[in-house]
């Protein structure tokens, strides 16, 4: 646990209304290093959110439950603290910057206001010009004048809004930071600014750093580390070079590349994943990807499958990278 500051064991999440139950997340493993990002991706869907707002404790008290597992925070387990303890770490050990800049600012308060708000919260202890000074720093460190800080958030402009987002989520210096799909509202040049800006103060503060994206290119150019989520399961995790330039991956995950454009190749269609992702309250008895999966195997329909390391740290859920189940599977009995 030394060098891990995130360490989330068989994380089980469930949304329960009178009608239904979705299955939002299915027993998942995930680890972040201190100082390193780790990129989630996936399709809208997967449970990528549902996964960082169960890290904070966020989840909607009314219908999400967390039925299983452990989230450890450096030597915590945080679904074990108390409610009061849990408030002082979010923000100040923890922060997130939420998916839509738009909706995350409070329209009534000045974005100076809201800065110091998660200041004063953690440092009870400083002064009025304390808070300030910490202010005006936290704006220049996203790259805007302290002069701004008076107005509201309708007198900025998305990549703005987005840079004091991330500005109250780095107020009191926290040791992880959730990007929740950070720049999906952004047009690409903002885009390039923002994760530039995320990333300069990785470097500078040491913060480790969990990316929400479904986009590729993000992951390539600011994580250390990948996983890639599915229906609830992370179906491959390993390095940024186990998921980019290795020989094995998961059918979802090279159908995923096969969505994106290749500078190097003319072609004259891209090669969606066919079909939809499955009903999270009535999910496959077998792989969770076998009714879209252009590999699918008897086996797959039936056993749900383990899964396999392949070389380090590389991991995949796929029976493809089983040999035991490959065998069987060519002599049509299951054990």
């Amino acid at each position: 646990m030394n060098d891990l500051i995130l360490d989330i064991k068989n994380l089980e999440v469930i949304y329960k209304t009178d009608l239904e139950t979705v299955k939002a997340v299915n027993g998942i493993n995930l680890k972040i290093g201190k100082g390193k990002t780790l990129g989630l991706v996936g399709e809208t869907g997967a449970g990528k959110t549902t996964t960082a707002l169960s890290i904070l404790r966020l989840l909607p008290s009314a219908t999400g439950k967390i039925i299983n597992g452990e989230i450890n925070f450096e030597d915590t387990d945080l679904l074990k603290i108390k409610e009061e303890d849990m408030r002082h770490m979010r923000g100040n050990k923890i922060a997130m910057v939420f998916q839509d800049p738009m909706t995350s600012l409070n329209p009534v308060m000045t974005v100076g206001d809201q800065i110091a708000e998660a200041i004063k919260f953690h440092n009870e202890e400083l002064s009025k010009e304390e808070v300030e000074k910490k202010v005006d720093d936290k704006l220049l460190m996203v790259g805007i004048l302290p002069s701004r800080k008076v107005e509201y958030p309708h007198q900025f402009s998305g990549g703005m809004k987005q840079r004091v987002v991330i500005a109250i989520a780095l107020a009191c210096e926290p040791d992880l930071l959730i990007a929740d799909e950070a720049t999906t509202a952004l047009d690409v040049t903002i885009q390039a600014q923002v994760l530039m800006t995320m990333m300069e103060l990785r470097n500078r503060l040491g913060t480790s750093m969990l990316m929400i994206t479904h986009d590729f290119g993000i992951v390539a150019k600011t994580c250390d580390d990948v996983a890639v989520m599915y229906a609830g399961e992370i179906v491959e995790s390993g390095t940024v070079e186990d998921i980019f330039l290795g020989n094995k991956h998961h059918p979802y995950t090279e159908g995923l590349f096969g969505s994106i454009p290749n500078l190097s190749t003319r072609s004259d269609r891209l090669t969606p994943i066919p079909g939809l992702m499955p009903d999270p309250t009535n999910l496959p008895e077998g792989c969770t990807f076998a009714p879209r999966c252009k590999y699918s195997m008897d086996v797959c329909k039936k056993f749900h499958p383990k899964s396999i390391t392949v070389e380090g740290e590389h991991s995949l859920l796929c029976h493809l990278f089983n040999e035991k189940i490959m065998s069987q599977q060519m002599e049509g009995k299951y054990e």
